[in-house]
């Protein structure tokens, strides 16, 4: 992985010139709500890159960090679950969309020019995420047909399944307010 890391940061265009606030300040932007941060240290190089990993032990070990972090590479880490995921690519397939669409790119290097011009774009002005929609309300009128849901798998039973009552749903009746 450095191997193929460095040649990719000789093909980058050298980072703008930066006072040290400001390069601090980018990395600790890409820290806020990581719910695993590392420790920065005191003097950080322009961030170049962010570098986007699973949760692999061998992607977290202090050299691999410290490496990345020297090239000016910010590690983030992909959540447990996988909708984390699913979000990433709605953010490519906005991308893809504000960059191609409605043109006839010539070359590849065209394409990733565009791709380029379109992130620095989004970079300037993010669209907020949220969860939720659309999807999730198709979703929660569906469970609210079949009733009878099967440990949130998307199956369903036709007729109740007695379960028992786990802690958690001893503790939420018990905090149920009656009037």
């Amino acid at each position: 992985m450095e191997t193929e890391l460095t040649t990719i940061l000789a093909t980058l265009p050298e980072p703008p010139v930066q006072t040290e606030a400001e390069r601090r300040a980018a990395w600790e932007r890409w820290q806020d709500g990581l719910t695993a941060p590392f420790t920065l240290p005191e003097r950080l190089p322009p961030l170049r890159l962010l570098l986007v990993l699973d949760n692999l032990t061998g992607h977290k070990t202090p050299r691999l960090v410290l490496w990345l972090v020297a090239r000016g590479v910010m590690p983030l880490y992909t959540p447990l679950s996988g909708s984390w995921l699913n979000m990433a690519e709605s953010i490519q397939r906005i991308l893809v969309r504000r960059a191609l669409e409605g043109q006839t790119p010539a070359s590849p290097e065209e394409i990733m020019r565009w791709l380029e011009e379109a992130a620095r774009g989004w970079n300037a002005d993010p669209t907020p995420f949220v969860w939720g929609g659309k999807r999730q309300l198709r979703r929660e009128r569906s469970r609210q047909r079949h009733h009878h849901a099967l440990g949130g798998s998307g199956a369903y039973a036709r007729r109740p399944i007695h379960h028992r009552p786990t802690r958690l749903d001893l503790w939420r009746r018990s905090c149920q307010v009656t009037h």
